[in-house]
């Protein structure tokens, strides 16, 4: 894919796809259509992956700087499905499994076709904005959009679930839908292989238990310590949710459970 395929936006997800695909990726900035023109007429590519996006530290900076979030999150990936769209490129755009308001059911995951309803955190309404204006354009167009929640890699990273609550060393008392970053490759592999177009999740079947991923760590880390909280005592805005991962599934990908990666994950991640 080296001379096929370009990646936008050099952060974790970024650097982690490029690495796994061997091509190439640009840091240049997008402010309007003829900065994806020159860089569409430079890089001459098939197929267009944007990891452009702004979170801050966490999604609660995105509070304090709208306009950077809205261009990054929202107005960019309007302009690259343009851009694409006149140049006949493929645009995968990474989205985000953080759009849907509080729905913690393991039994009844959130398919594709739920409309996003989440507003409460600006990060999630500058997601859900881009995301709805591509929509549109996945049936007729060649676009694919794919939505990781909450990484989890075996390396470490200040993005990383793992290096976040081994740092914090609290845990609340919350399981959720989480994006194993190896398998997440994998599945973006595949989907541009078939050529697949529209929504699909991007994550591991099951829900996270986040105090099973800190026992697991202390077992091979005796010495750490940490503490469940409350998650109804934090009072703060957020998702917490489970993710169906059925249309994946139906392509062929065979999708493991999140359960099942967490010593590989961890006996990694101890490795760096």
């Amino acid at each position: 894919m080296r001379h096929k395929t370009l990646i936008l936006g050099k952060g974790f997800i970024g650097e982690r796809i490029r690495e796994a695909f061997d091509c190439d990726i640009s840091e240049q900035k997008i402010y309007s259509f003829p900065d994806a023109q020159r860089l569409i007429n430079k890089s001459r590519p098939m197929i267009i992956i944007n990891c452009i996006g702004h979170t801050g530290r966490n999604v609660d900076d995105c509070e304090l700087d709208i306009d950077k979030t809205l261009m990054a999150n929202t107005f960019v990936p309007i302009i690259l499905a343009e851009a694409a769209l006149r140049n006949k490129i493929k645009l995968v755009h990474i989205s985000s499994g953080c759009i849907y308001t509080f729905n913690y059911k393991k039994d009844k995951p959130i398919p594709e076709e739920k409309i996003p309803d989440f507003f409460d955190l600006f990060y999630s309404r500058t997601k859900i904005y881009s995301e709805r204006a591509l929509e549109v354009l996945c049936s007729k167009f060649n676009i694919l959009i794919v939505r990781p929640r909450i990484p989890l890699d075996n390396r470490p990273h200040p993005k990383n679930l793992l290096t976040k609550l081994v740092n914090y060393k609290k845990v609340i008392d919350m399981s959720n839908s989480v994006t194993y970053i190896p398998d997440f490759i994998r599945a973006l592999q595949h989907l541009i292989k078939i050529n697949a177009k529209g929504i699909y999740n991007v994550v591991n079947k099951g829900a996270l238990d986040y105090s099973l991923l800190m026992e697991i760590y202390k077992k091979y880390v005796p010495e750490f310590e940490y503490e469940v909280i409350d998650f109804k005592k934090l009072g703060l805005v957020r998702t917490n949710l489970v993710l169906s991962t059925r249309k994946l599934e139906r392509t062929g990908f065979k999708i493991r459970n999140i359960n099942e990666v967490l010593e590989e994950c961890i006996k990694g991640y101890l490795k760096y």
